[in-house]
């Protein structure tokens, strides 16, 4: 059975129920109400009739049978010359009768009490005059006329109701009618599928949720797929520079140089590189890089950075600046992991920025209440050609080059912002980038004062 069936079932026996119950609650209260009506009193006349065909009874040893004929019967009660008055016994055999009305008039309309002797029934006697029946009409009345209304407002009232339920389980189920064909397409491995957003309750949460992990799913595979065309890419050339120099090694047999073994090494060191490059990155991205925390001054360590890259800055005739704008604390971090965070991107900036540019390295420490950890701000920028704006998003990405014509050996092999970034994300901080075309690029790296 579908939600929506279901739903509607729900709801529709839980509207019958109440309807039912509603009509017998309303029939019982008006019932008992009419039956306590009391427009005229009969109960003296009732007594005294029934004193009267006791009397009898006694007096005639017991039996019925001539009470319709004797004059005591007759004459006893006179009173009310317009009232009919029947007798009947418990087996509902008439023993008595006075009066216009016919049996059934005074069986429905009249009012009766029961005759009884040491605790037995020994008859029942019922009244009847205009005022009683005229009373008994109008609780008949009202009591069919109740019962009536309360039939046809019932089935109104059900026939409205079940439509509205219908429509309530059409409205309620749509949303996630709509999310079924995405869920199942998704799951036909259709990944970046989307579903509608129809509203903002529980069911847009669930369908923006699901459209979050078809993206990312996209991503991942296309994540993966790149990761698995860009290693076999990296390692490609190595390999097939190895393997082409010891082909012409083995096909020539002569003795080697120690010299010519060099190229040889180069490309191996750039294997090792890769691989312990991809392994870092694995272990960063798994939550299982191991970091050595220490009390460490930012604007000394970063002031070692600068002094290693400090020749190949001046062979371009690239100055860098530090600036601190307040005190900078000693806070705890990994000086090894920040120094290669740090490292890569002065020599990136170096590389980037051309003869008689400016690298700007500035440290500033947020204020915060004494209560509050604040943080530091490590920025770094250069004047060199800036990032074309269709790139930002994917310059964190491994093996991503935002400039394609470099070559491997000048430009690296595209994972040194990805691990950068990896290792400032270990230390619970961030890694931004900014970029203007023709003004430069500016790296932000916020790490927590952490003291201890």
């Amino acid at each position: 059975m579908t939600v929506r069936r279901k739903l509607f079932v729900s709801i529709a026996s839980f509207i019958v129920a109440m309807s039912v119950i509603f009509v017998l609650v309303t029939q019982f209260v008006v019932k008992a109400a009419l039956e306590h009506i009391r427009i005229v009193d009969r109960s003296e006349q009732m007594t005294e009739l029934s004193e009267i065909f006791l009397d009898y009874f006694k007096q005639s040893g017991g039996s019925w049978d001539r009470a319709q004929d004797d004059p005591i019967v007759l004459n006893g009660y006179k009173n009310l010359p317009t009232a009919s008055i029947l007798l009947k016994s418990a087996t509902g055999e008439v023993l008595y009768s006075q009066g216009e009305a016919s049996f059934e008039m005074i069986t429905r309309l009249g009012i009766h009490s029961d005759i009884r002797l040491n605790g037995e029934t020994i008859a029942v006697l019922y009244y009847h005059d205009p005022e009683v029946a005229n009373l008994s009409k109008i609780q008949i009345g009202i009591s069919s006329s109740v019962s009536t209304l309360l039939m046809i407002g019932s089935l109104i009232f059900l026939l409205v109701s079940l439509l509205i339920a219908n429509w309530l389980s059409k409205r309620l189920t749509r949303p996630l009618g709509q999310l079924l064909p995405a869920i199942e397409r998704l799951g036909r491995g259709e990944l970046g599928v989307q579903a509608p957003v129809s509203s903002k309750d529980e069911y847009g949460t669930v369908a923006r949720a699901l459209n979050n992990m078809s993206q990312q799913l996209q991503l991942a595979e296309e994540v993966r797929r790149n990761l698995v065309a860009d290693v076999s890419h990296e390692l490609r050339t190595p390999l097939t520079i190895l393997r082409g120099k010891l082909d012409l090694i083995q096909e020539f047999g002569h003795s080697i140089k120690p010299e010519a073994l060099l190229p040889l090494q180069d490309e191996l060191i750039r294997l090792t590189r890769l691989v312990d490059d991809l392994h870092q990155l694995s272990l960063a991205e798994a939550k299982k890089l191991s970091i050595d925390r220490k009390l460490t001054n930012i604007e000394a360590l970063l002031q070692r950075m600068i002094e290693r890259v400090e020749d190949d800055a001046e062979s371009k005739r690239v100055a860098i600046v530090l600036h601190r704008t307040s005190n900078v604390p000693e806070i705890l971090i990994d000086p090894y992991r920040m120094t290669q965070v740090f490292l890569n991107l002065l020599v990136n900036a170096i590389r980037h920025t051309p003869s008689g540019g400016l690298i700007t390295v500035n440290i500033e420490a947020d204020k915060r209440p004494v209560d509050e950890s604040g943080s530091l701000r490590i920025s770094i920028t250069d004047t060199g050609t800036g990032i074309n704006p269709e790139h930002l998003p994917y310059i964190f990405n491994r093996f991503y080059r935002a400039d394609e014509a470099r070559t491997r050996h000048s430009g690296g092999m595209g994972l040194g912002l990805a691990i950068a970034k990896e290792f400032v994300l270990a230390h619970n901080g961030t890694m931004d980038v900014s970029s203007t075309l023709g003004e430069g690029t500016t790296f932000i790296v916020t790490l927590p004062i952490v003291t201890r």
